[in-house]
């Protein structure tokens, strides 16, 4: 177990106070906030630590082990790296770093859709050991490509995106010219200027793009024309039939991301998928919606007909011990890892591995829980 990290940035608090020193205004913005007023963002991670676990000290311990077995696949922890749009635009070739830091630490590593590394790219680091989210393409011969790509690559997971039926409410992007369509505004020329270090890396791997679906777009677009492109491209709402079609389709492992509701999870199990990743986007969609814990709580009667996982609000690995506790059979975390990557550059998939693993050990030492399926006795 690898649990070498650097010690100046033992907190995910440190990691996130040096990368907004690090990255541009617009790029930390974008990272580190919700939707609306951010009640939902903030309402994830409070109602997730109001859970407590109960500590016992006297009983017989021969010590952790955090391995997982997922789909027939043993992880070394029970978390993995969520999914994030735009990765290089936080810190350039983050998802190539995040993902050989995950393949490194045996953990799942998605890679969204919309994010600037491609499928083959990380396939590559990856031994093919990775996940991919898929934001449905309105244009079935184009979603067919994808799947086949992600077939010749023998891609782990395919994880279908559910909560983005339309683009969440983000003043703070609006403001900072990254909605669609996008826009450079001086103030966000003048804020690169002041980010010497993130401006040099940019340079050196080139202006982040979508690179999945790079071979799709017509060359030369201006920024306008690029998101009049996205927004004609992508069809984020799912119904039965398009769910069914991709079930057809993908003959490995399927999960669907972004449930919230017993309707929707009871759907999901009559479609035969394989898993659902309890979420709400990381409070980036509906701000009235309730928290992610809250979701988990009300779904667990469907735990034993489906895999059930679940992300937005984890922030650390008592976080993660808390989730388990809940009920959940896997985490998975997006901020946590972009502020490590942004803070430390190459070496913050690695610390955020290592952070977490360590975050979650001490905590199961403290409960006396000797594996991860023991934590929901723990629950207090």
């Amino acid at each position: 177990m690898n649990l070498d990290y650097n010690q100046s940035y033992p907190g995910i608090d440190d990691l996130r106070n040096r990368a907004k020193s690090k990255i541009p205004r617009f790029a930390f913005e974008y990272l580190d906030g919700g939707c609306n007023e951010d009640v939902n963002l903030y309402r994830n991670t409070a109602e997730l630590r109001n859970i407590q676990l109960k500590p016992i000290y006297l009983n017989e311990y021969t010590g952790v082990d955090m391995s997982t077995t997922l789909f027939g696949k043993t992880y070394s922890a029970p978390f993995g790296v969520a999914p994030v749009g735009l990765q290089g635009l936080i810190w350039p070739n983050s998802p190539n770093i995040l993902a050989k830091a995950a393949h490194k630490h045996n953990v799942p590593f998605i890679l969204s859709t919309v994010t600037t590394s491609a499928i083959e790219d990380i396939a590559k680091i990856t031994e093919g050991n990775f996940w991919y989210q898929l934001y449905h393409p309105a244009e079935e011969k184009l979603r067919d490509d994808i799947i086949r790509r992600l077939k010749e690559v023998e891609c782990d997971v395919l994880v279908i995106l559910s909560d983005v039926p339309t683009f969440g409410f983000r003043p703070r992007d609006i403001r900072n010219g990254l909605a669609m369509p996008p826009r450079m505004t001086l103030n966000n020329i003048v804020q690169i200027m002041g980010r010497p270090h993130w401006a040099l890396q940019t340079l050196i791997h080139g202006t982040p793009s979508f690179a999945t679906i790079k071979p799709y777009m017509p060359k030369g677009l201006d920024i306008k024309q690029l998101g009049a492109f996205m927004d004609r491209t992508f069809s984020g709402r799912l119904n039965r039939e398009r769910i069914a079609a991709i079930r057809d389709q993908w003959k490995g492992k399927l999960v669907i991301k972004g449930i919230a509701s017993a309707e929707d999870a009871q759907l999901a199990i009559d479609l035969g998928l394989d898993g659902i990743i309890v979420s709400n986007h990381g409070g980036r969609q509906l701000d009235a919606a309730e928290s992610a814990i809250k979701s988990l709580t009300d779904l667990l009667p469907f735990k034993d007909k489906i895999t059930m996982m679940m992300d937005s609000g984890i922030r650390s690995g008592a976080d993660i011990g808390r989730a388990l506790a809940a009920g959940a059979d896997f985490t998975f975390l997006g901020r946590t890892f972009m502020y490590s990557v942004a803070a430390l550059g190459n070496q913050g998939g690695q610390h955020a591995m290592a952070i977490l693993k360590s975050q979650l050990k001490q905590v199961m030492e403290q409960v006396c829980c000797q594996h991860v399926s023991g934590l929901t006795n723990r629950k207090v």
